[in-house]
């Protein structure tokens, strides 16, 4: 019996197995890299390719954090370019194989990262600070003080 029909290009699957499914792709036909041909150009272990960051905005400024673990402050870079786009990248290098090794498993991710986020206007580019302690890099935006409206009273005079 089909899960799916197959008119979603003659997928078919076991309702009873749930391995049987195939992954749909919507981003197939497009001219950018899908997930799936990610995982093909940086082999099996290439999660660290997909490096999570939270971005909050408090009222004094933009936090931006990443999971780094087992980098360096020197293997990750933090830029900022002039239309307001903050760039985080780096690279996790391979362990370098020794004849005498037997490896039984690797599942620890290595490859280069790149992330970008355009900045709203009200980002402050020339204070952006950055921190790395513990594995986890923190780039701090400031943002510009909005300035409050001037409130002047009037005299009601009568």
């Amino acid at each position: 019996m089909s899960v799916i029909p197959s008119w979603f290009g003659g997928r078919r699957s076991n309702v009873f197995d749930p391995f049987s499914l195939d992954v749909w792709d919507p981003f197939k036909d497009f001219p950018f890299p899908s997930s799936t041909s990610l995982s093909a150009n940086f082999g099996e272990n290439s999660a660290f390719v997909n490096t999570r960051i939270d971005w909050k905005e408090t009222p004094e400024a933009h936090v931006f954090k990443a999971d780094l673990p087992g980098l360096k402050k020197e293997e990750v870079k933090v830029e900022v370019e002039d239309d307001r786009v903050l760039q985080i990248s780096g690279e996790r290098n391979v362990e370098k194989e020794d004849k005498n090794d037997t490896w039984h498993r690797v599942e620890r991710s290595s490859g280069k990262f790149l992330r970008r986020f355009r900045l709203p206007e009200n980002a402050r580019m020339d204070q952006v600070k950055a921190s790395m302690e513990n594995g986890v890099l923190t780039v701090t935006v400031p943002k510009v003080e909005e300035k409050k409206p001037e409130v002047k009273a009037i005299d009601i005079s009568g």
